[in-house]
């Protein structure tokens, strides 16, 4: 399936229907007075998050949706029908926003979460609300209200507790597969991944957190240089960033320390806020180095980058050092986690005395 993380539509609820205007109309009945019904509520239009979907590509080719407006009022005091909703379905972490203004109207946060994104006209009065003990024959009616209508803008940030930052071939997909249940494209080229995966890491019973991988940065991405940089959206929502460098790359004359650096100055261009979350180095391809070059080898990176955060040395490949990086990962997703929630109010009626 194609990834698109952003997508334009055009909604329109429907119409009220109009009121009518009749009178009741039966044998030895005179002067039976007005019986005419309101209109029915246009439909509404709902978006809904389904766990199901990753992607925004059937807004791609389906940019219009409208519901049907509400039935007109009737005599013999029949009230028109309301219109049908229709319901959109949208991938978890579905931002939605005014395409002319920006500005964001609502987001799908949770799974199963419904919500009105345009509300239906309500429908129109017919001549029996205007009955009064002054106006026994009413002739009045109001038409039904319009329905909003609203020209809206999907964006899509994947819900991920990890992000995975680097360069192409750094050997996220490697290290994404390897720890989660993820399979992503892996080949010995630059730019295998084309669009996020999303993995779910298991460190216990009903203890997991879900790892996401991207597209390689390289430099000039905040420009619009590579594929990176569509996608940098998606590392917004994450707790925690794991940079992962490639420590023995194949071309000898590549500097991983220059090639981290620009890495950490493109995500301070795309965004301040992206650059200041917490994130950890990770050495990977340590397979690569003879052991007893290892630890020289590590030292004089760390020294060259000035990088003072957690450092972690793994190989994705044969998976040394990656149990020790999920703990040290969950333990600080799960300190998040409990820092965010609100604390708990204590009623005093069952306080212990004291």
């Amino acid at each position: 399936m194609k990834f698109v993380d952003e997508a334009f539509i055009d909604i329109a609820a429907g119409d009220g229907g109009n009121g009518c205007v009749s009178f009741r109309h039966e044998k030895f009945k005179e002067f039976g007075g007005p019986d005419g019904g309101d209109g029915g509520r246009g439909g509404h239009v709902y978006a809904v998050a389904d766990p199901n979907l990753n992607t925004l590509v059937d807004f791609r080719f389906s940019r219009r949706h409208e519901a049907k407006r509400g039935e007109h009022g009737k005599g013999s005091d029949m009230f028109g029908a309301a219109g049908s909703d229709i319901t959109l379905k949208m991938p978890v972490g579905t931002i939605v926003s005014d395409a002319e203004t920006g500005e964001v109207l609502f987001e799908l946060l949770e799974p199963g979460e419904k919500i009105i994104i345009a509300k239906g006209g309500d429908g129109g009065f017919g001549n029996l609300r205007f009955k009064s003990a002054i106006n026994r024959a009413p002739r009045q009616k109001t038409p039904g209200w319009p329905g909003e209508r609203r020209n809206l803008k999907l964006e899509l940030k994947v819900l991920a507790d990890v992000g995975l930052l680097g360069m192409p071939n750094a050997g996220k997909s490697t290290l994404i597969s390897a720890v989660s249940n993820a399979r992503p494209r892996i080949a010995d080229y630059p730019f295998t991944t084309l669009h996020p995966n999303l993995g779910v890491v298991r460190v216990g019973p009903e203890q997991s957190f879900v790892v996401a991988d991207l597209p390689g940065l390289i430099e000039g991405a905040s420009e619009g240089a590579g594929l990176g940089h569509l996608f940098l959206r998606h590392l917004q929502r994450t707790r925690l960033l794991l940079h992962v460098v490639d420590l023995a790359p194949f071309d000898e004359g590549v500097d991983p320390v220059a090639q981290a650096k620009a890495i950490v100055g493109e995500l301070k261009k795309y965004d301040p806020q992206l650059y200041e979350k917490p994130r950890w180095l990770v050495l990977n391809k340590l397979d690569m180095i003879p052991v007893e070059e290892r630890a020289v080898k590590v030292k004089d990176f760390v020294k060259r980058l000035k990088f003072k955060g957690p450092v972690f040395e793994i190989s994705a490949l044969t998976r040394e050092g990656c149990e020790h990086l999920v703990q040290a990962v969950y333990q600080q997703v799960r300190a998040q986690q409990l820092a965010a929630q609100p604390p708990v109010e204590h009623d005093p009626r069952f306080s212990e005395p004291g």
